[in-house]
């Protein structure tokens, strides 16, 4: 199984606690132009998870590595992420307790178009960010006329008829969705010891890393070879598996 982790890196800000987000680089193959932690796969140089989320965010935002001023705090339950094959995502969260740090982070052209950062509690009470500088409602980057959040549930038939709940975050930039919003509301809600005021999942996910290897594992994943983009009834474009048998 490829390995690979992200970097939540939390500072606080008059007096609020934020995360540092980036925006990819529209000239990446992969989610390009979508929002995202900084983060990447594991190298054979890393000795370990938390060494990748470190490099990765050297690389991709100039975080100094080794800096005295970041704390790692905890490493979450791992996510599946999908491209040709499935990923197995460590976040590695981590306190600065130095935020002038985030003023000398800049942006790897080739990766990332974009460095900014949503306060932590605004993801799980979305109406929070009514004081951010939000992108325009009903716009390219928010095309919504929902103030501050929505969601939407896809049927997987083929991965056991589970149910995957969209979770969308209207931001300062494009919205915070998919695996980033749910490493979000996984670090939110430990940080903040409380549920999100959202129902978290919907009817019928998997809500475990186990529970979702295990249907992997029935739909006999390995013969599924090639993969097709899909999109949803809102617009987004999902991944999934075709057979060719």
């Amino acid at each position: 199984t490829r390995q690979a982790a992200v970097l939540v890196l939390l500072f606080e800000r008059d007096g609020e606690l934020r995360v540092l987000l980036t925006t990819r680089a529209k000239t990446l193959r992969t989610h390009p132009g979508q929002t995202a932690l900084p983060g990447g796969g594991k190298d054979e140089e890393d000795e370990t998870i938390v060494d990748t989320a470190y490099r990765e965010a050297y690389e991709e935002v100039g975080l100094p590595l080794d800096h005295s001023a970041v704390h790692t705090l905890c490493l979450l339950r791992p996510f599946i992420a999908w491209t040709r094959s499935f990923v197995l995502v460590t976040p590695v969260v981590s306190l600065l307790t130095d935020p002038s740090v985030i003023s000398t982070l800049r942006a790897a052209e080739s990766e990332v178009d974009l460095i900014f950062d949503h306060p932590l509690a605004a993801i799980l009470d979305p109406h929070l960010s009514n004081s951010e500088p939000l992108v325009e409602l009903s716009s390219e980057l928010w095309p919504s006329s929902d103030l501050f959040y929505n969601y939407t549930d896809s049927h997987w038939a083929w991965m056991g008829n589970s149910t995957y709940r969209l979770h969308r975050f209207r931001a300062a930039a494009a919205a915070i969705k998919g695996m980033t919003a749910d490493v979000l509301i996984l670090a939110a809600s430990i940080a903040y010891d409380k549920p999100p005021s959202f129902e978290w999942f919907a009817p019928g996910q998997f809500t475990t890393v186990e529970d979702t290897m295990d249907a992997l594992d029935l739909c006999a994943f390995n013969k599924w070879n090639r993969w097709e983009p899909t999109v949803a009834a809102d617009g987004t474009t999902l991944t999934r598996p075709v057979s060719l048998e």
